[in-house]
């Protein structure tokens, strides 16, 4: 192969790497000499190093909190501190939705795109706004629990606080890492080294892994360190040291690959080379097979090599599967319009986290749709601040085949735009998490789509009546397997029991902080009857939960696997004992806060059934 690559592409891609390497080497040297000030902010000159807390929460993709109060939400990273130095389990925190594998090992759980780039790691993030742009010279995250689940930090060319043109979003990454474990569970403060950028900036994001955390991660506060004015030494231009080849770094990779993928996709001429190391002799098929390996930005860049790998490189079969988030930050129209010839027989698409603050246009989005839709039957949406109504009604009236939905997060869409899903008939998955869908939409949904197998509504806080809609589904979604009423604010007994009654298929039932469940109703003893085949039950911060209920789980419901009971005082070690003896399939075990579980119980049941995680969060 190497006689029909361009020695100048070579060149030219060596001085760019070279270039960027030896900058992030020269600045992190002088990072970690840089003195901090600590006068008041208003008052330093501008060479001075400026300190501040995030101002606002703009965007994110979950938490454990409610829409309509403060514990346990993202909007708690704003302003100083509420709880570090201390440890433990405190609402004043933000907290993401999720922890650990258990979500990717419940009836729910979804399989993953292919091609994911191992750089990429991240599972959640939040947005944050600083009041004045500064250059970052150090950021601080004070994390009160569970520590070490954030894996990249980025920060905006942006204002959060100006109108900006598409074009003049630009992102930059300050820090990454690989998940990694921490061991002790305590407050720390996490001061990972930076990148220095050339651009000031007031809008930095939090990207999280929590998939190797033992419970949920707890943050407190971010601090921004900052100069007003630009370092000296970003404006000179770095030496070029050879032997920053050895420095090889995914960030700069990821970088040049992205930016090939906005601007090299125009060149459809080659020149004719004479040899190729006999590549061209390989059958198709086993090509094709090679380069499923690669990554859609290697992909593009390949693609620019010859005419025998541009045919390979644009053949529709490389692009069934197709995940857009690792690279959310650099998608944007032309992106779009680029990869549109290449995805004609697309079937999974995932845009998640693209397309925010102007960067995918709805022009844009439709044409795309309706050259790639067709064959569509995954599409993954989460965080999609740019969809709006007629955006909804493109994807009804081009995806009819549809099957999986995401809207996870999708906060900014319009709550009559839901009534045009009800088009889709062949729906069997369906994710409105933190929508603002309302009542009519939702029952029109139901009424179309019978297929339905899994369906969250965890935190839609437009649907007036619970009761209705779990009757709605009880009578016509006899399919459904998984159901997330998480936070849901109005469910009754008589709800729960016509839902129980119609979806005898149910394997996983999330019913945590659902207040108007009562255990005195025996509504929780007949959902057991009724459901035996339930592997994972959330109860969570259910007070009224009781010892009669474990029973009743215990004898009906063998196959269980997770059961969170989070906060009752009402269920006793000699419950929790038969419940674990009866359900030999069971993993996890949450009793945090429950009164009459301490520690010496749990490391009882622990030494006594091995197999099972039993969660005990404390505070301290």
């Amino acid at each position: 192969m190497s006689p029909a690559f361009p020695m100048l592409t070579v060149l030219s891609m060596f001085y760019y790497i070279c270039l960027r390497r030896r900058a992030r080497t020269a600045t992190r040297g002088e990072l970690m000499n840089n003195r901090r000030a600590i006068e008041s902010n208003r008052s330093l000159p501008i060479n001075v190093e400026l300190v501040q807390y995030a101002k606002e929460v703009l965007d994110f993709s979950s938490h454990y909190g409610s829409e309509n109060s403060m514990s346990y939400t993202m909007w708690n990273l704003a302003g100083t501190p509420n709880v570090y130095p201390s440890s433990g389990d405190f609402t004043q925190t933000a907290v993401f939705r999720t922890y650990g594998k258990w979500w990717d090992m419940c009836p729910s759980a979804r399989i993953p795109f292919t091609r994911t780039p191992p750089s990429f790691q991240s599972q959640d993030y939040v947005e944050l706004a600083f009041e004045e742009q500064v250059y970052p010279t150090a950021i601080h995250i004070l994390e009160t629990y569970h520590p070490g689940a954030v894996v990249r930090i980025l920060a905006c060319s942006a204002s959060p606080y100006s109108q900006n043109q598409p074009s003049e979003v630009r992102w930059e990454i300050l820090w990454s890492e690989l998940p990694s474990k921490v061991i002790l569970p305590q407050a720390r403060q996490f001061t990972p080294s930076i990148k220095q950028i050339n651009f000031p900036t007031n809008l930095i994001r939090l990207e999280i892994n929590s998939s190797l955390l033992d419970y949920y991660t707890e943050l407190d506060a971010v601090v921004l360190h900052g100069l007003r004015e630009r370092p000296v030494h970003l404006l000179s231009t770095p030496i070029i040291d050879m032997n920053d080849l050895d420095d090889d770094e995914e960030g700069d990779r990821e970088s040049y690959s992205m930016d090939s993928l906005n601007k090299q996709f125009s060149i459809t001429t080659f020149k004719d080379w004479t040899t190729n190391g006999y590549f061209d002799k390989l059958p198709y098929e086993l090509i094709q097979l090679i380069l499923s390996h690669l990554t859609i930005p290697d992909l593009c860049r390949l693609s620019q090599t010859c005419k025998l790998l541009y045919q390979h490189c644009c053949d529709p079969l490389q692009y069934i599967h197709l995940s857009l988030q690792p690279y959310w930050a650099r998608i944007n129209d032309t992106a779009l319009e680029y990869l549109q010839s290449r995805c004609i027989l697309v079937q999974w698409l995932n845009l998640s986290w693209t397309g925010n603050r102007g960067t995918i246009s709805f022009s844009a989005f439709s044409r795309f749709l309706k050259v790639c839709g067709s064959e569509l039957v995954r599409l993954e949406l989460s965080c999609g601040h740019f969809l709006n109504e007629a955006c909804l009604e493109v994807i009804a009236d081009t995806c009819l085949n549809l099957q999986e939905l995401n809207f996870s997060s999708c906060d900014k869409i319009p709550p009559q735009a839901f009534n045009h899903i009800a088009k889709l008939c062949n729906l069997t998955r369906l994710i409105l998490y933190r929508t603002k869908i309302e009542q009519t939409a939702l029952l029109s949904i139901l009424n179309f789509c019978s297929e339905l197998q899994h369906l969250s509504l965890g935190s839609c806080v437009m649907i007036e009546d619970y009761d209705t809609v779990a009757s709605m589904m009880g009578a016509k979604c006899k399919k459904l397997r998984t159901l997330d009423l998480w936070r849901c604010k109005n469910i009754s007994e008589n709800g729960l029991a016509e839902l129980a009654a119609g979806c005898s298929l149910l394997e996983e039932l999330d019913l945590g902080w659902c207040p108007t469940l009562q255990s005195s109703t025996g509504c929780f003893a007949k959902l057991a009857r009724k459901l035996p085949n339930l592997q994972k039950l959330f109860l969570t911060a259910n007070r009224s939960v009781c010892d009669s209920d474990i029973e009743e789980l215990a004898a009906n419901c063998t196959n269980l696997r997770q059961l969170d009971i989070l906060g009752t005082r009402m269920v006793s070690p000699a419950s929790l004992r038969k419940l674990l003896e009866s359900c030999k399939e069971l993993s996890l075990l949450d009793v945090s806060f429950c009164s009459q579980i301490d520690h010496r119980i749990v490391l009882e049941l622990n030494a006594s059934f091995p197999n099972v995680l039993i969660k005990k969060s404390f505070t301290q």
